[in-house]
């Protein structure tokens, strides 16, 4: 057995539950869709340095891996059947670390219910890369796309917004004189992401349209009024922030572009009619998800992002972009 063998058998096998992944003991494996089913595929990465910090833990970098690409399954309104994973690793990155990372990719692989079925492993001279591609599963037909919003529908947000890229700005040294509990709230998620899952068959049932936020709010959610051909006012002051955030836009109210521009928040922002929005609420309340309102789509092009007086707001970057 070669080394890259016995690596996959200790760390990696645990995680292949499923009969499909055949002990990862094959050069492929196999995936049967649920009768009736459509299969929803979505693949990312993650890369030292770009999505998180060199020393960052492990376990934690194996989490965010994961949960990135089940935040996209979640806005689609599916529900995960399991991951491929590929790892691009440097010469100094050895059993110890793997043994963490692998330990954090399987808690998280039980937790969401989307067993590992095979990938590869690789030497590099550079940053470790956390590629996954991850598979879901929709009744046919049903998957929400960023297309279908329409002039009337009411714009909902889950959780909190801006929190992960003002995380990345302590991390980098950015001082705002929290408290240690906002402290820890701001790295955290920028850490180990919450995706939505729970509220996948909420979103299913009642949005027109919907996308996670990866890249920030404003640049992401132009993204879905254009595929859908739509125009639509935010009202900024109802767009939810935690204490932490708030805490920070009220030392330094510059940092509210960065709140809605700067991503890595995870959280789905989705189109829902009016006729549906009480249900959806009430459906979200039950999922534990909390959901707000912050505006609604019109007939036209683009999006305006309204302050308390009335002006549009102007970004300097709608929405981080890696090129």
């Amino acid at each position: 057995m070669s080394a890259e063998d016995r690596l996959i058998a200790r760390f990696f096998k645990p995680i292949a539950t499923d009969p499909g992944a055949l002990g990862l003991s094959d050069d492929a494996a196999f995936l049967k869709p649920p009768a009736g089913f459509d299969l929803v595929l979505k693949a990312d990465a993650i890369v030292g340095g770009v999505h998180f910090f060199p020393d960052d833990d492990a376990d934690l970098v194996a989490s965010k891996a994961l949960r990135v690409n089940l935040s996209d399954l979640a806005a689609k309104g599916a529900r995960p059947l399991g991951f491929l994973i590929s790892l691009a690793l440097p010469k100094e990155v050895g059993e110890p670390w793997l043994e963490a990372f692998a330990r954090g990719l399987g808690s998280d692989a039980a937790l969401f219910g989307c067993p590992l079925f095979g990938g590869d492993t690789d030497r590099i001279s550079g940053p470790v890369v956390v590629s996954v591609a991850m598979f879901g599963a929709v009744p046919e037909g049903t998957m929400v796309q960023r297309a279908g919003a329409i002039a009337g529908d009411r714009v909902f947000v889950t959780g909190t917004i801006g929190d992960a890229a003002l995380g990345v700005m302590m991390r980098n040294g950015k001082d705002w004189k929290l408290s240690a509990p906002q402290r820890q709230h701001l790295l955290s998620r920028y850490l180990v992401p919450q995706p939505r899952n729970a509220l996948a068959e909420a979103v299913r049932a009642h949005a027109s349209a919907a996308m996670d936020i990866s890249d920030g709010l404003a640049g992401d959610f132009g993204k879905l009024c254009r595929a859908s051909g739509v125009a639509a006012d935010i009202d900024v002051t109802r767009v939810p922030l935690s204490d932490a955030a708030k805490a920070v836009v009220t030392a330094d109210g510059g940092m509210l572009d960065t709140v809605l521009t700067g991503g890595d928040d995870y959280e789905i922002i989705c189109a829902v009619p009016t006729s549906k929005a009480l249900r959806f609420q009430d459906a979200a309340r039950a999922a534990g998800v909390t959901v707000s309102e912050i505006g609604e789509i019109k007939t036209g092009e683009g999006v305006r992002f309204l302050a308390a007086d009335g002006r549009a707001l102007n970004f300097r970057h709608a929405s981080f972009s890696h090129f």
